[in-house]
């Protein structure tokens, strides 16, 4: 008995400095974050008197965060649907027993040893339009142009596709203070479809690797049963394979996610903010706000907002998983 409780003060004892650091350097700078947001610290002299939520009203009264909204909107739409969508085709293929399978899973998982950075550099290169006036072309617009399709400015494209809701809709997103969404900014920026481009790239492998998983794990006799009783091979995978994909599915969602909401690094290496602001996203005005312009309580609020949007991914998605390896 009393070896035991000197081992768990000996578990307790190397454990206290992981503990202690997380809640300092985690838990700790949080909290200190939350109390800059509320404060009227804007400039280099910290000034932490009591500003209450002004410093949030101002912030998404500011057109340049509701762009930043409405991209990390799009951005995260475009790159989940690709990426499942690739990924799970991608195992589906690889599922078959193809030859020279393990070759072609290290290719596709490859782009997952890179950085954000370097494949925001690369992409940066492949799709930099040139000048089409002159003739001087580069990256992929070489291609297009020698097979004769119609070239693109990529990144560097200011068109915005605008969404115009029903006059009911906006009248609706006007009562709940979310009119914004119904302004001419308010679409789908072209110049945003480079960086789901390059992330797709990026993270489609790790789909792919996470569907393929989830694939081997199913039962060969489900499959062989559904075919005995006359089911088509769609058929198949629409009533047993998918359904029982849903919770790798969920997964990607959670994961790529919370990754396409504090999204920066790729942003910043591939084309910043973008002609028009196209490709700005709330990390990347959160860092040009707090560490280019001095405004530490404006930056701050951002940054709060970020582990807000990230927190209603997260946490409701580990009760899911809490309750679910209780029942079991």
């Amino acid at each position: 008995m009393r070896r035991l409780s000197w081992d768990r003060i000996v578990s307790i004892l190397l454990i206290l400095p992981s503990i202690l650091a997380i809640a300092i350097f985690v838990y700790g700078f949080i909290a200190w974050t939350g109390w800059v947001s509320l404060s009227n610290w804007d400039g280099l002299r910290p000034d932490l008197s009591w500003a209450g939520f002004v410093n949030y009203a101002k912030l998404f009264a500011n057109p340049r965060f509701q762009i930043d909204i409405r991209n990390t909107v799009v951005f995260t739409t475009l790159f989940l649907a690709t990426c499942i969508f690739l990924g799970m085709g991608l195992a589906i293929v690889l599922d078959q027993g193809i030859r020279g399978e393990n070759f072609f899973r290290s290719l596709f998982l490859f782009p997952m040893a890179i950085s954000f950075i370097v494949t925001g550099v690369t992409w940066r290169w492949l799709l930099a339009p040139g000048d089409p006036a002159t003739g001087r072309l580069t990256g992929i617009n070489v291609l297009l142009d020698a097979v004769g399709l119609p070239m693109s400015k990529w990144y560097t494209d200011p068109t915005v596709f605008h969404i115009q809701p029903t006059t009911g809709l906006g009248q609706l997103l006007q009562q709940i203070g979310l009119g914004f969404l119904t302004t001419p900014n308010f679409g789908i920026p072209i110049a945003m479809i480079s960086i789901v481009i390059a992330a797709t790239w990026q993270m489609s492998g790790y789909v792919m690797a996470m569907y393929l998983a989830g694939l081997r794990g199913i039962p060969e006799e489900l499959r062989e049963a559904a075919l005995v009783d006359g089911a088509s091979e769609w058929g198949v995978y629409r009533h047993i394979v998918f359904p029982l994909l849903r919770p790798v599915t969920l997964s990607v969602i959670i994961v790529l996610g919370h990754i396409s909401l504090k999204i920066f690094d790729l942003v910043a290496a591939m084309s910043k903010k973008g002609p028009g602001f196209a490709t700005d996203v709330p990390a990347y005005f959160m860092f040009e706000t707090t560490f280019q312009g001095d405004h530490y309580s404006q930056g701050a609020s951002i940054a709060i907002f970020l582990l807000v949007t990230v927190s209603l991914l997260v946490i409701p998605y580990l009760v899911y998983s809490t309750r679910r390896e209780a029942e079991i």
